[in-house]
């Protein structure tokens, strides 16, 4: 019995050790993020404050108020409300793949840096699930951040109504995690010299096919682009943005949301830290 109680308080001091030294490198993340919060909010912003201000904006003021945008009369809304979960899930993932790619890009440089983390008392895969977690808040900042510019930008205000305020939230959290996931993945898969071509080659076109400019439904005259995305994870991450913010669009149903998003972060998680321990031992 003496035994058993001294093997518990060493798990539990092991264990409090652990969330201290995890806790202590995600303040740390938080203070550099604090500390450049101008040039993160500008990366942010940037791309989709262009492309609302010419489609949305620019085109229908110039086109006498017409929206010029199948997607949108299909589904009897203007564009801006299609657009605004797509460009919620564009800045989801571009936010968690550059908090985590971009950086694991610098830190297994020739600098090795990231050995300055491994060196913390943690498990090494631990260490990867901290810049899961802190993309994840990234992520979410940048939701929050394009949400204002998607809906008053646009000449045409969205049609925005929460139905499910547990099931947003749910994805908001899902999809953030995953982009970070998907970081991870790239950042450890591919070299630190080669990681600005993923962003043209695998970042780019998986933007462009994952349901971010136009419903999935929409793809049905298309069925096998429609089931070939389904691979994607944006897809999935614009989806649920879109069941949870604007239902009146056609969108998948919420079950299979849920559960392709938890698949999607656990195979992206397994891949990425499987890299992680790879490019950190190796």
């Amino acid at each position: 019995m003496t035994q058993m109680t001294a093997i518990s308080r060493t798990e539990v001091s092991k264990t409090m050790q652990y969330s201290r030294a995890f806790a202590g490198l995600f303040l740390r993340d938080l203070h550099v993020l604090r500390r450049e919060l101008f040039p993160f909010v500008v990366r942010v912003c940037m791309n989709p404050l262009l492309f609302l201000f010419v489609f949305t904006y620019v085109i229908p003021h110039i086109s006498g108020g017409a929206s010029m945008n199948p997607t949108a009369a299909m589904s009897g809304n203007a564009f801006s409300t299609v657009l605004l979960p797509g460009l919620m899930a564009v800045a989801i993932m571009f936010s968690g793949i550059a908090a985590v790619a971009l950086p694991l890009a610098q830190e297994f440089g020739i600098t090795r840096e990231i050995d300055d983390r491994v060196m913390c008392p943690l498990p090494v895969p631990a260490v990867a699930i901290e810049k899961i977690c802190f993309s994840a808040v990234q992520s979410v900042i940048a939701a929050c951040i394009v949400f204002p510019l998607a809906y008053y930008v646009p000449a045409t205000h969205p049609t925005t109504h929460v139905d499910n305020w547990p099931f947003l939230i749910a994805v908001v959290i899902l999809a953030s995690l995953t982009a970070g996931a998907l970081g991870l993945t790239i950042g450890t898969s591919v070299k630190p010299q080669q990681i600005g071509l993923i962003f043209g080659v695998v970042v780019i076109p998986i933007t462009f096919l994952g349901c971010v400019y136009y419903p999935w439904a929409g793809l049905k005259y298309l069925p096998w682009l429609q089931i070939g995305v389904l691979i994607n994870p944006i897809v999935y991450m614009s989806e649920g943005l879109r069941a949870g913010l604007t239902p009146t669009l056609p969108h998948m149903p919420p079950a299979m949301i849920l559960c392709m998003l938890v698949v999607a972060l656990c195979l992206l998680t397994w891949i990425g830290i499987r890299g992680f321990l790879r490019r950190v031992i190796g």
